[in-house]
């Protein structure tokens, strides 16, 4: 039973805060704080713990990235959504369990440096077997902009790839090699997953690496697990925006 991108929307509040500081302008509002989600600062990460009779969950996250509004509200909507499905009484046989970790990746390939967190969420809500997805953030260093895969027409967000490219023919079997690898067997994606820009959303960028990040069941069987598959940038370096 997987809740990241269904019931954890349907059951999040819109989420309102921090747009006023007493004595400020909207403009002026003070970024949010590790506090605001009840969490404590441990060297640069906060770590949020929370424990009751039917759920425990855990979430790390870097408190110095630099889009901190947007982690921060995909972290609350995360513990919030997690939080209310949880509370929800059934006849579970064990507490239900969230633990989301974080790891940061950079580039500094010019023409600007990349700074990118990918979050790993293990969730168990009583399905039939735990899930394990991801969540990535990326940021221009130089524009100071969010980096995604497709900005949509968005301003103040910049494309991975440059307007007009298809690097998806290039990408898609650079993908299977490595999961061969990882795997030890050929594996069997449906080219309307592989050569689907959105079954990509989740990626980091490195210096000599772009690394893509798959769901439990995205592109193989429940049974793989989450993926963690790094390619060559070489081959579509020139189409990167």
């Amino acid at each position: 039973m997987r809740i990241a991108t269904s019931v954890l929307a349907a059951t999040t509040a819109v989420f309102v805060g921090f747009s006023s500081v007493v004595g400020a302008s909207p403009a002026s509002a003070a970024p949010p704080k590790c506090s605001d989600l009840k969490g404590n600062l441990v060297g640069q990460n906060c770590v949020i713990e929370e424990a009751d009779t039917g759920y425990n969950l855990r979430i790390t996250y870097p408190a110095g990235y630099p889009d901190v509004q947007a982690v921060f509200d995909w972290v609350k909507q995360t513990r919030d959504g997690f939080v209310n499905v949880a509370k929800s009484p059934d006849s579970r046989t064990h507490p239900y369990q969230l633990e989301v970790t974080s790891t940061e990746y950079n580039s500094a390939v010019p023409p600007r440096g990349t700074q990118s967190v990918v979050f790993k969420v293990y969730q168990d809500v009583g399905g039939a077997r735990p899930q394990t997805f991801f969540k990535a953030f990326n940021w221009d260093q130089t524009l100071r902009w969010p980096i995604v895969l497709d900005s949509g027409g968005r301003e103040k967000t910049q494309p991975l790839f440059q307007p007009g490219t298809n690097p998806w023919p290039v990408i898609f079997p650079l993908v299977q090699a490595e999961l061969e690898k990882q795997t030890g067997t050929k594996p069997t994606i449906a080219p309307e997953v592989g050569l689907n820009p959105a079954t990509y959303e989740n990626f980091a960028i490195q210096n000599d690496t772009l690394v893509f990040f798959f769901a439990q069941g995205a592109v193989l069987p429940d049974s793989a697990g989450a993926l963690t598959v790094p390619i060559p940038r070489a081959p579509v370096d020139r189409m990167i925006a």
